[in-house]
């Protein structure tokens, strides 16, 4: 087997359509995953040997996967225009250097983004998933919250625990990234100083954003996806007879739900 055939093995495994292309991507989702529980468990722990081969392990796996994108990539330099590269050269180096700030890892979360900003992923999705077809707005606005919430909660638990004993963990550094978050703002945990006060303020705006586009998702009808034959509009009502768009009649299929 030739370099050119590995990078084509490579490739199709990363943007592939293929069962087992789908089946790696959803594997490197659920290691995203797994990264952040570790992170947020270790968290609350003293530092020891077994945490720090587990560091180790996870920063091996993370640059692993790193070089083989950028490997396959047919641009390799196009790659460092994406912010995912850059995350997860920041969470290789807070897992593999001795740095303060290994939490910076948390960045990784952003990656599971991808998975649905990736066209191939998303029609497997709505193919294996019925919840999904029926709920993909809801889904990806949960995502979204989620990732955000996730970052700001690292920002805030990494600027914050030298220097401010109210931030102890990540749970309390969730605590008041939530109460940012709703503006409930009970006052018992406060970011002090300019930088603490510009945190605060995105985690509002930003975080308010995205919480409104989840209730905003959460309240509208539901949606189907069926392309219109003259229009070619993507979306209508589940009950639709006619196109918004042009007013064509549709057939959409229906699988029999209430």
């Amino acid at each position: 087997m030739t370099l050119h055939d590995v990078r084509l093995a490579i490739r199709r495994l990363y943007d592939g359509a293929t069962p087992r292309g789908v089946a790696f991507r959803y594997g490197l989702l659920a290691f995203d995953v797994v990264t952040i529980l570790f992170i947020v468990g270790t968290s609350f722990l003293p530092p020891n040997p077994i945490v720090e081969a587990l560091d180790t392990g996870f920063g091996v796996l993370i640059l692993i996967d790193f070089l083989a994108r950028l490997y396959a990539s047919r641009r390799p330099m196009r790659e460092f225009g994406r912010l995912a590269t850059w995350t997860d050269l920041v969470a290789i180096g807070s897992f593999l250097a001795p740095l303060p700030g290994e939490g910076a890892g948390f960045l990784r979360i952003l990656r599971t983004l991808r998975a649905f900003q990736d066209y191939q992923m998303l029609t497997r999705l709505r193919s294996d998933s019925t919840f999904f077809r029926h709920h993909e707005e809801v889904v990806i606005a949960v995502a979204r919250l989620a990732v955000f919430i996730f970052v700001m909660t690292a920002i805030v638990f990494e600027t914050q625990r030298f220097s401010n004993p109210q931030i102890a963990n990540y749970a309390d550094a969730l605590y008041f990234t939530v109460t940012a978050l709703t503006t409930t703002g009970f006052g018992d945990i406060t970011l002090p100083g300019t930088l603490g006060r510009m945190i605060s303020v995105v985690i509002m705006i930003f975080g308010v954003t995205l919480f409104f586009n989840l209730a905003r998702a959460l309240i509208s009808p539901n949606k189907v996806r069926f392309p219109c034959p003259v229009c070619g509009l993507q979306r209508h009502d589940a009950d639709a007879v006619h196109c918004k768009a042009c007013g064509t009649v549709l057939n959409i299929p229906d699988e029999g739900r209430d």
